[in-house]
């Protein structure tokens, strides 16, 4: 089968790629465009490790073919940061607050976090975790990352209200 050339959107730069129709989203990310935040743990949807944001919905691009990708919007954890010395308050806060342990979860968590955040600017606990659903950390028992999103929360809507 040939090669299909599609365009990605991802964390506001175009780039055109020839691909197989067959290859997954985060395939294309890492091989293709470097872009090595996204893992890939379990290749089968379960873990999280993989999310990223397609048009402001959270995907498990191990389980999504890049083809369906085509001129969409796609966010990964290294479009988050405003430039390498300003991280994005999800990335601060999951730092200050000890949530990373051994960081293979943190990309996919933080970006399932800010799509949480996008839609509910304030959430509780119970909300936190129930939008954590679905991104697996073998490290933690949940409490520091549940911990940081709430602390991320609190500061950006006080940046919002300064």
């Amino acid at each position: 089968m040939a090669k299909k050339t599609i365009e990605l959107i991802v964390n506001g730069d175009h780039y055109e790629v020839a691909i197989d129709p067959w290859r997954t989203l985060a395939e294309v990310l890492r091989e293709d465009l470097r872009l090595t935040g996204t893992k890939i743990g379990c290749n089968q949807g379960d873990c999280g490790a993989c999310t990223v944001i397609v048009d402001g919905r959270t995907v498990s691009s191990c389980l999504t073919l890049a083809v369906e990708c085509h001129h969409r919007e796609i966010t990964t954890i290294e479009g988050l940061a405003k430039s390498p010395q300003e991280l994005h308050p999800l990335q601060q806060a999951f730092i200050d607050k000890g949530a990373v342990q051994c960081g293979f979860c943190t990309g996919g968590m933080i970006l399932s976090a800010k799509h949480l955040l996008d839609r509910n600017p304030n959430p509780d606990e119970e909300q936190i975790r129930k939008g954590l659903s679905g991104n697996l950390c073998r490290c933690t028992g949940y409490n520091k990352i549940v911990e940081a999103i709430g602390h991320a929360s609190r500061q950006m809507a006080s940046c919002k209200e300064g």
